[in-house]
């Protein structure tokens, strides 16, 4: 079973979950989003990102650029673990970890959620992702990416409805996520690959991730 497909399922067990009118609501949030061109705006292929000092989950310094320890990467921006796609995603990631390692990669998830909820989310598998989650907080890194936009003042009170109340779970007031995005960089932070998508629904599959960073590799070889 494909990403694809496991998204088109939690599409469904969604709209069955909320209130018709929130569904609704949320779908047109994308479309505006969409039209919006965040995505095209945003960092792409053959651009260098600037690794910064993230936080670990116990609140510890996490320098992105060590982690990375000169290794091509994988960087996973989900919004956090009250997505239910971004679990889908990430869990999908977890899956395809040999296949990441054995291309000689390494891989983190980046999100704007307090770290007590990121350590939630980091158990969403069982045993655990297998790989680190950074918390970008007030979306400093994503920012620096284009990634970054405000939830409607008008779709707030809608996510607060069905439980999800942003402020609280982000630890600020601006109810700001990332869209969700994907790199593959190279060792010198060169952005290789990218998927950077507006529609929170689609995610870059890991099969294309691991594609970009084989192919990375023969150019090296």
């Amino acid at each position: 079973m494909s990403l694809s497909d496991d998204l088109a399922r939690t599409v469904d067990t969604v709209r069955s979950a909320v209130p018709e009118h929130v569904f609704e609501a949320i779908g047109r949030s994308i479309t505006d989003l969409q039209a919006t061109g965040i995505a095209d705006r945003a960092v792409g292929v053959d651009e260098r990102i600037a690794f910064p000092v993230l936080e670990h989950l116990d609140g510890a310094p996490f320098p992105l650029a060590d982690r990375l320890a000169g290794r091509p990467a994988i960087l996973v921006f989900y919004r956090g673990g009250w997505c239910p796609y971004c679990n889908v995603a990430l869990r999908a990631y977890a899956a395809a970890l040999p296949e990441i390692e054995a291309a000689g990669a390494t891989i983190v998830a980046v999100t704007p959620e307090r770290a007590e909820h990121a350590v939630e989310t980091a158990q969403i598998t069982d045993g655990g992702l297998g790989f680190p989650i950074a918390v970008d907080k007030g979306n400093a890194f994503a920012r620096a990416l284009g990634l970054v936009f405000a939830v409607p003042e008008s779709l707030r009170p809608l996510y607060r409805e069905i439980g999800i109340d942003l402020a609280a779970w982000n630890g600020d007031e601006t109810h700001e996520l990332p869209v969700p995005a994907t790199y593959v960089v190279d060792q010198g932070g060169v952005v290789r690959w990218a998927f950077v998508e507006a529609d929170f629904t689609r995610r870059a599959d890991p099969r294309d991730a691991i594609a970009a960073l084989k192919r990375l590799r023969l150019a090296a070889a």
